[in-house]
């Protein structure tokens, strides 16, 4: 594909992720997610067949960008419990469009899996990596990797549970408070 083919290939799916963050994946037809990229609809074929394929790009893309934030949070700390303290830190930045919209990861696993099953796992591996991640600094910390990983999965449902009630009650109090909670148990760890 051109550069330029990929650069609209680009926009056609970074407008459908928003569009299936903002109004759900059922809500969003291909004319949706065409005009949103400013290219006309029978060029979408070009770049995907099916709705389900821009799903699995969407997905691809979660996944690209959970591995590029693990590398940079890895590579600017040493210590793991400074690489875990990171990531949290990391992960709040987007605390604001978490509050008013939700996860978009979390989002897509539950809006994908039924007409897109395959891109639904695809962006479930997201959490994977996310859980991943977090249990292997702890095992580097002295933890067992049985309660590395409890606690590294008690992280990302802390993080994932603030977003989900936050939203629900409009509150960015609630998700710094979740903030906290997790980096609280990483000093007791």
């Amino acid at each position: 594909m051109s550069k330029r083919g990929d650069q609209k290939r680009q926009q056609l799916l970074a407008a459908a992720a928003n569009r299936f963050w903002r109004h759900g994946y059922g809500s969003t037809s291909l004319a949706d997610i065409a005009k949103d990229a400013g290219v006309p609809l029978g060029n979408v074929y070009y770049y995907f067949r099916t709705k389900q394929d821009i799903a699995t790009g969407v997905a691809d893309i979660f996944v690209a960008e959970t591995q590029d934030m693990l590398e940079e949070v890895a590579e600017a700390e040493a210590d793991p419990r400074r690489r875990v303290l990171g990531l949290l830190r990391r992960l709040s930045q987007s605390s604001r469009s978490r509050v008013d919209h939700g996860c978009p990861i979390a989002l897509a696993v539950r809006d994908f899996r039924s007409e897109a099953p395959k891109a639904s796992a695809r962006a479930a591996e997201s959490f994977e990596l996310l859980t991943g991640f977090i249990g292997r600094e702890l095992q580097r910390t002295g933890s067992r990797p049985s309660v590395a990983l409890a606690k590294a999965r008690e992280i990302v449902v802390e993080w994932q549970g603030g977003i989900s009630l936050a939203h629900a009650l409009g509150d960015a109090t609630v998700l710094a408070e979740s903030f906290r909670r997790a980096e609280q148990r990483l000093i007791q760890i």
